[in-house]
């Protein structure tokens, strides 16, 4: 089993900024990528951000994001970061950490618990 506990959310003014964080810890695992989903009320989980752990860490961006949010990770920690400036009240939603690993020779994914972020003056 992996756990992934994410941290960072909260309330924040348009404009703003805030980081997110979300940690993995088990055993015996590889994380082949991680990334952000979120959702909004009354919407789908959508994509935010995926990175890869290969070298050079390979990323893609929901087009509602591009030049603003900026995903990284620290492999020696299993750690993704989120980056999110000059916040909107549209990203407002549960953000949620995913991970895809290969555990025991199989292939896995696992969601964080999700950490809400609200844009609003």
């Amino acid at each position: 089993q992996v756990q992934l506990v994410e941290s960072g959310g909260g309330l924040v003014q348009p404009g703003g900024s805030l980081r997110l964080s979300c940690a993995a810890s088990g055993s015996n695992f590889r994380i082949n990528h991680m990334g952000w989903y979120r959702q909004a009320p009354g919407k789908q989980r959508e994509l935010v951000a995926r990175i890869t752990s290969g070298s050079g860490g390979s990323t893609n961006y929901a087009d509602s994001v591009k030049g603003r949010f900026t995903i990284s990770r620290d492999n020696a920690k299993n750690t993704v970061y989120l980056q999110m400036n000059s916040l909107k009240p549209e990203d407002t939603a549960v953000y949620y950490c995913n991970a895809d690993v290969t555990e025991s020779g199989w292939v896995r994914s696992y969601w964080g618990q999700g950490t809400q972020v609200t844009v609003s003056s």
